[in-house]
């Protein structure tokens, strides 16, 4: 006999479907989980890295002499001492692990100290004497591509052109916009740490809290010119990421002093440091056009999009791609022209963050919407509604959306919720809070709606697959099982829902999730919402596999059945260069918000009162951790809206300090009504569709309708600043 899922999982708790408590949630409250910045060796030094304070400067000397002087210091490096490869990039390899003869971004990294404690080594590293001529900094991403070249080839990174039906098609109604998305910050709490253990072979163990250890170890070992086999990377914990692990930060670095000093090399970013060494949400400028006729049919949607990459790629190409075949959102629409460019300048380098160009098109295109109702005088749902995609329909790419696509019933759910009570009497829940800015005189109310869409998974054609091993024993006369898989766990909680698909494939209550390393296979990249989808899948059918060799049995005495897995979703495809037509995408994520603000439209102050949301999840493998999923993707959308913004000047920040760099506080969240959908997409494990991103999509235009809606102001730039509502 074979059991199925659903009768495994009436015997056993824990499965999918249900909520069970995360195995590392108790350390985690308590404030006992090991994170990466704990790492500890009992011989270990400590690890400095000297970062330009220019934009854009030539390197004309470096002098090391006073800093090797220093008592107590191992090393000092500079770009000669890097054995291998000096260049570096998830998609293009362009980016050098310590500059050579310019630095293209204030923070690149120019020399490496090593020392017996961190102090020492800041000592050592400030006696670094650096002589630039500095040079004129590239900042403005519309004009970047005609400016001075930063890179050979010249400043544009990549042009994606989309051209689908008629180009020069009219419409009865037109509407036009330019809107600006400036640069978010990923924000994690925890730094950018790690521990790098020389062997007395030349090869080296990394600890390091990332969010892809593959792709780490092939840049790692092309750096120190060594074997992959010979750079072992093991996950350390990871206190958030949000993209803004993907890229390396201190990785090479540390393996560089480790080698070099033949001792454990430590090294943790302060969180300054943190804010220049990680890529951020790309800034934008996007024009668009609507064309509608008078029913409030679409047309035609035209735009051009820019996108700063900053000074080096990272994940620009993929960004820009993700930003134009979702560029005219969730909607249907026959005559599209699509430009959007990604461009090389001298700020910070950008990458990846969630959302990943979804977020900057999302807010432009639901800007438009609204405009659009405005001017045929319908309401911004039914316009939406009007429009709104259904499984079959046809994105710009001419891809068909083969699974549901519940846009119009999202939008009815959030906007059939009953709205909050009148504005309080309590100043705490009134804008400035108890700063006592106000007592209620010159706040007014406003309702905003938005809907998003988003890509799960890796697209264009890219090999995106993960691998899993599912060992199954005998442990004191039951049956136990192990999980293993270099996928890394981020805080998403990845951990409980593997043990949640042995459970249920395998009917087994105790299931160990082994360490995530390198001495397994692939598990791609913690990003793109596509952990649960694809390492779930890999997961699945390990499980699948052991359970054949199991054959119902209860008792495999000293056996030991082991199964490896490596595991892929359906096939993508590149898009088409000159029309960008082509099936890039595996499956689309949709969500939709309602916002409830209240303005003091005298001091500029916003407090979001209510933001509800309705998403489909395909299937909710763990119910709690999805909610938890769709409030941190909402919060981050909000922070977008009215706080978060890392502030250049000429290619410098100005604030790379949470003191200045501000987050949402669990203050500034508002209660937030939940409907979750499971329409399940019959190409996906168990039906599930990614989570993680599509409210961080939707949350940020519905926040700045609503606070249009309020004032009646334009507002065609986020974050919504305090200037933008008073004039001053």
């Amino acid at each position: 006999m074979t059991l199925t899922p659903t009768e495994l999982t009436s015997a056993v708790s824990g499965g999918i479907g249900t909520s069970p408590q995360r195995p590392d949630g108790n350390l985690k409250v308590r404030g006992e989980f090991a994170y990466s910045s704990d790492l500890w060796h009992e011989d270990m030094i400590w690890g400095a890295t000297l970062r330009s304070p220019h934009p854009y400067a030539r390197i004309t000397s470096v002098d090391l002499t006073e800093a090797l002087k220093v008592p107590g210091v191992y090393a000092v490096l500079t770009h000669s001492d890097v054995p291998g490869r000096n260049l570096y990039g998830l998609e293009h390899k362009d980016q050098p692990v310590l500059a050579v003869d310019v630095v293209r971004y204030q923070g690149e990294p120019v020399a490496l100290v090593g020392a017996d404690h961190p102090e020492t080594a800041l000592r050592a590293m400030k006696k670094i004497v650096v002589e630039y001529e500095v040079l004129e900094p590239v900042v403005d991403m519309e004009t970047a591509a005609d400016d001075t070249p930063l890179h050979p080839g010249g400043n544009l990174v990549r042009h994606v052109p989309i051209r689908r039906g008629s180009q020069d098609v009219t419409a009865d109604v037109v509407v036009t916009g330019r809107y600006e998305v400036g640069m978010q910050d990923q924000a994690f709490l925890g730094p950018e740490s790690g521990l790098a253990v020389p062997a007395a072979d030349g090869s080296i163990d990394l600890y390091i809290a990332t969010q892809w250890l593959h792709v780490d170890r092939a840049q790692v070992a092309s750096a120190l010119g060594l074997p992959e086999e010979q750079v072992r990377l093991t996950l350390s914990g990871v206190g958030g990421a949000f993209g803004g692990r993907e890229d390396l930060s201190m990785q090479v670095h540390a393996c560089l002093l480790a080698l070099h000093t033949g001792k454990p090399v430590k090294m943790v970013y302060n969180r300054e440091e943190s804010f220049y060494g990680h890529v951020h949400r790309h800034p934008a400028v996007l024009y668009y056009e609507h064309g509608a006729d008078h029913t409030g049919k679409l047309v035609y949607v035209r735009t051009r999009m820019y996108l700063d990459g900053g000074a080096y790629a990272s994940s620009t190409p993929a960004v820009v791609a993700n930003a134009a075949t979702l560029g005219v959102g969730p909607y249907e629409v026959d005559n599209i022209t699509i430009d959007a460019y990604g461009l090389y300048t001298n700020n910070p380098p950008c990458g990846a963050m969630r959302g990943f160009g979804a977020v900057q098109a999302g807010f432009a295109y639901e800007s438009q919407m609204d405009k659009l109702a405005e001017a045929l005088g319908m309401s911004p749902v039914d316009i939406r509604i009007r429009n709104a995609m259904t499984e079959g329909s046809v994105m710009p790419t001419g891809q068909v959306v083969d699974s549901a696509a519940p846009v119009a019933q999202l939008l009815k759910l959030v906007q059939d919720k009953p709205l909050p009570a009148g504005m309080s009497a309590d100043i705490r829940e009134l804008p400035g809070g108890v700063s006592n800015t106000t007592h209620g005189e010159g706040v007014v109310r406003g309702v905003g709606y938005a809907v998003g869409i988003k890509n799960i998974c890796f697209s264009e054609g890219y090999d995106d697959y993960s691998t899993a091993r599912v060992r199954v024993s005998m442990v004191n006369g039951e049956l136990v099982a192990a999980v293993h898989t270099a996928a890394c766990e981020v805080g998403q909680g990845l951990v409980t829902i593997m043990q949640q698909i042995v459970r249920t494939e395998l009917g087994i209550e105790t299931v160990t999730v082994l360490p995530m390393d390198t001495s397994i296979g692939n598990g791609g990249s913690t990003s793109a919402s596509r952990q649960t989808y694809v390492t779930g899948g890999a997961v699945r059918a390990a499980c699948l596999a052991v359970r054949d060799k199991l054959q119902d049995r209860t008792d495999i005495g000293d056996e030991v059945i082991d199964e490896t897995v490596e595991w892929r979703h359906r096939a993508t495809e590149a898009l088409d260069p000159e029309t960008g037509q082509g099936n890039a995408h595996v499956q689309y994520g949709f969500a939709a918000h309602r916002a409830v603000v209240d303005v003091d439209v005298d001091l500029g102050l916003v407090r979001v009162v209510a933001l509800d949301c309705a998403q489909d999840v395909g299937k909710a493998l763990n119910p709690q951790a999805v909610i938890g999923q769709i409030q941190g993707g909402s919060a981050q959308g909000l922070g977008l809206a009215v706080m978060e913004e890392i502030q250049t000047s000429g290619g410098k920040v100005r604030n790379p300090s949470f003191t200045d760099y501000l987050i949402p506080t669990v203050l500034d969240m508002p209660p937030m009504s939940i409907d979750v959908l499971e329409l399940a997409d019959p190409h996906a494990p168990y039906g599930l569709r990614g989570v993680g991103e599509p409210p961080t999509i939707s949350s940020t235009p519905a926040i700045v309708a609503a606070i249009r809606a309020a004032t009646g102001l334009a507002l065609t730039r986020v974050p919504v600043r305090p200037e933008h509502l008073t004039g001053t």
